[in-house]
């Protein structure tokens, strides 16, 4: 032990021995002397070496780290025990160098034998170098280079290695013979020893019993079992050691190796999962390095921990492997979304069972890539397989042709044929179910489908369809039934025309002549058929009152189908297209992909009829005879300031204003909004033309659901809308509370062009719409049509021309 001065800390020197010599002698590898050091003295993973040669050139040996002696300079360690008391220890390694040319060992100053020399207690080496690793031995000026104090050591204890693994080579009786020669001379110099058990990781269990068995034949000594490769014991034996040189310290408690593997485990275990945790909140990006990384994580803890403990490698190899998942996680995804496209491509593709009820998957394929909208769904890369190239990281959404060769997209090809031949046999049995509710002739109009529910439930296609298939097709069949009742009793009505004789032109029915006509009626078959719509009963019976003695359009039977209507709406278009230079329609239904609807209402009415019609889009579109329309709402209460401003139509360009009423009052304000609007938009557009807005009149339920108004009201709004000359929408009856289907609305604006093919089934009106041009003075004076082509017809029912009944 060197002196204590100036009360500095006490040094103390080990000397690290065991077997060592020629492959004869230890077998092809060492006890463990160099790696127990390294541990020791640099414990840090990155500063670990696990392979150590004693094999050396002469002029290795000769350099100033070996410096011909055959013995090491590990450096120094500082020490600190439990109760605070500091000390550096002094580690010396005692080996011996084989020549690697004779395979003997080297000549050096001291000539002893090994067991001798090893026992040594003053050592001299002047200007002798740390030895850190054998890749130090030549390159001395490219590591850390530290001197041997006074190139002298006097050594305070001995650290005895015994390897208890199986060996290389190496019979563990020969070993235990070494170590008795050895243990005889190191005794001799009256010294602390420790023996340490070496590669317990490797462990034989006879061979450390029989370690056992001697330590504990000797006086003294104590026996801890190591393992440099996990870092198991190492500083325990030091520190037994220190206990013996320093015997005011405690005496520190051993440990079996197999309980302190596992509290290092543990450490290693938490430090690793620490580690873990933190990359994969710092690293989401599979294109992130590693340097980047290293100096995001370099001073954090649980980085410096896990470097400490496992090493950079290691950190390495996980960064690695997390960044292989973060790829593989991102291919997986770009997968899912192909293979969630694929139905909606294959769809697009093959819409028609026809064309894929006889393919197999390969011959889909060929087709596919014969498609001439190939392009558009798939692109073919030039390497193949799509994932191992870099378009995982383009932005072409696109579907790689090669993806189609996987078992996935086999099996979505098949589910799409089995949804094409599910989707033709729900059709075909919603078919039957419709002629199934027509051979049941109890349903009758405004029946609720609860009460005819149990008539058809033992019918085989209404157990195949759905509840909501039932439903639709139950809808669809009572709009035929009640069509066909009204019709019915609008002819009864006709029958009856003796009820109507006695009225008053110019006043409402009484309260007595109304239940007389209920009391007459009340006999037929045709008016007890809607005795759950009494309702609309009553609005038919008030309106062919109303139509009897004022047969006009406003209250032609016949609604919008009536002829003076259609007439003056194929006049109105055909004067507006002659004079926008006579080329083009002011709304060509091929040429319009977006509509912009002005919804014009009062006290919320607007926003009402928004929300009815948004829910009959999907995300803001409509599908319509094949074609998809975007469709885009403004609702607009009466009373906004918007609507003084010519400068709104311009920015939102409406292709139509709905305007909604259910009171006298909200029509009178929409009366007056449409005239202010029509009056800003001629004054700012007086140089020129002005565009046509189509303005249609919609006659919304009362939020009370009072119908004693109704009648009212539409006999009004129909006054309004002939006024103004635009459509008048009646109450609507069916699946929606009180706006008709959107395919209405937009026939309305953009009216469908029929066909060549279907001229002939005009022909007859034609002949009539020419009688009318040549007789009315109101058309005459219009420009002529050139050709019966200029006129647009909608083919839907007409009615005739209007006549009283009472004057036939």
């Amino acid at each position: 032990m060197a002196k204590n001065k100036d009360a500095r800390p006490p040094i103390f020197a080990v000397s690290v021995v065991g077997l060592s010599g020629t492959e004869k002698d230890k077998g092809n590898c060492g006890v463990g002397k160099s790696c127990l050091c390294n541990r020791y003295v640099r414990p840090d993973a990155d500063n670990y070496y696990s392979e150590h040669t004693s094999v050396l050139s002469t002029i290795d040996f000769g350099g100033r780290v070996v410096n011909n002696d055959h013995f090491l300079y590990w450096g120094d360690v500082s020490h600190r025990g439990d109760e605070g008391l500091d000390c550096k220890i002094q580690v010396i390694e005692q080996t011996e160098f084989i020549d690697d040319q004779t395979f003997l060992p080297h000549r050096s100053t001291n000539l002893q034998p090994y067991t001798k020399r090893a026992a040594a207690t003053k050592l001299q080496s002047a200007e002798k170098l740390m030895y850190i690793c054998t890749d130090q031995l030549g390159l001395e000026q490219d590591f850390d280079q530290k001197q041997m104090p006074d190139g002298k050591l006097n050594i305070d204890g001995f650290m005895l290695c015994v390897d208890v693994s199986k060996g290389c080579n190496r019979k563990f009786d020969d070993q235990m013979k070494f170590v008795n020669s050895l243990y005889s001379q190191m005794v001799k110099s009256k010294k602390p020893i420790v023996v340490a058990a070496t590669k317990c990781d490797e462990c034989v269990d006879q061979n450390l019993r029989d370690l056992q068995a001697f330590v504990t034949s000797k006086k003294n000594l104590i026996l801890i079992e190591t393992s440099a490769r996990y870092n198991v014991n190492i500083d325990l034996c030091f520190n037994a050691l220190i206990q013996q040189l320093d015997k005011t310290r405690g005496k520190p408690k051993t440990v079996s190796y197999l309980e302190a593997f596992k509290v290092q485990r543990q450490l290693v275990a938490s430090a690793t999962d620490k580690f873990d945790k933190q990359m994969t909140q710092t690293v989401r990006d599979y294109h992130t390095t590693w340097k980047t990384v290293v100096n995001i994580l370099k001073g954090q803890s649980d980085y410096d921990e896990f470097i400490t403990l496992e090493g950079s490698r290691k950190a390495r190899n996980m960064f690695s492997k997390h960044i292989a998942q973060l790829k593989q996680e991102h291919i997986k995804k770009r997968r899912e979304e192909y293979l969630t496209a694929l139905p909606k491509t294959l769809n697009n593709l093959f819409n028609n069972l026809e064309q894929v009820e006889t393919l197999s998957w390969p011959e889909a394929q060929n087709v596919i890539h014969n498609h001439p909208n190939f392009q558009y769904w798939f692109v073919v890369l030039e390497h193949t397989p799509w994932d191992e190239t870099d378009h995982v990281d383009n932005s072409d959404r696109r579907i790689p042709f090669d993806l189609l060769n996987t078992p996935e997209a086999e099996r979505i090809y098949y589910n799409h044929v089995q949804h094409l031949l599910s989707e033709k046999r729900r059709v075909e049995m919603k078919e039957r179910f419709k002629k199934t509710l027509e051979r049941v002739h109890f349903i009758s109009p405004g029946q609720p489908w609860e009460e005819v529910m149990c008539l058809v439930m033992e019918d085989e296609a209404y157990r195949y369809i759905t509840d909501l298939d039932r439903r639709d097709v139950y809808c669809r069949h009572q709009q035929e039934i009640v069509e066909k009742a009204k019709e019915d009793f609008q002819e009864m009505l006709f029958e009856h025309a003796e009820l109507f004789y006695d009225l008053d032109l110019n006043a409402t029915p009484s309260c007595d002549k109304m239940t007389e006509i209920h009391s007459v009626l009340n006999e037929e078959p045709r008016y007890r058929a809607l005795q759950k719509l009494a309702p609309d009963r009553e609005s038919l019976l008030l309106k062919h009152i109303g139509f009897v003695y004022h047969p006009t359009k406003e209250t032609c039977l016949s609604g919008q189908n009536c002829v003076d209507l259609k007439v003056e709406q194929v006049l109105a278009n055909r004067l507006v297209q002659l004079d926008h230079g006579r080329s083009n329609h002011y709304y060509n239904s091929a040429n319009i992909d977006k509509i912009n609807l002005c919804l014009l209402g009062k006290d919320g009415l607007s926003q009402e009829l928004a929300n009815e019609i948004r829910a009959q889009c999907t995300d803001d579109e409509y599908t319509l005879d094949g074609k998809i329309y975007e469709v885009e709402l403004l609702p607009v209460d009466v009373n906004s300031t918007l609507l003084f401003s010519h400068t709104w139509v311009t920015t939102f360009k409406p292709h139509g204003c709905f305007c909604v009423f259910n009171s006298i009052e909200s029509l009178n304000s929409i009366g007056d909004c449409i005239g202010r609007i029509r009056a800003e938009i001629a004054q700012s557009r007086r140089d020129r033309f002005p565009q046509p807005l189509p303005f249609i009149l919609i006659l919304a339920n009362q939020r009370d659901n009072v119908c004693k108004n109704i009648p009212i009201l539409r006999h009004q709004g129909q006054q309004l809308a002939n006024k103004l000359q635009c459509t008048f929408v009646d109450i609507p009856s069916g699946a929606f509370r009180w706006c008709p289907p959107l395919h209405v609305f937009i026939h309305m604006i953009v009216p469908p062009l029929p066909p060549p093919s279907h001229w002939s089934s005009f022909c007859s009106l034609i002949v009539l719409l020419c009688c009318l041009l040549l007789s009315s003075p109101d058309v005459s004076s219009s420009p002529p049509v050139s050709s019966f082509s200029d006129v647009s017809f909608s083919p839907t029912l007409m009615s005739p021309p209007l006549m009283s009944p009472l004057l036939l």
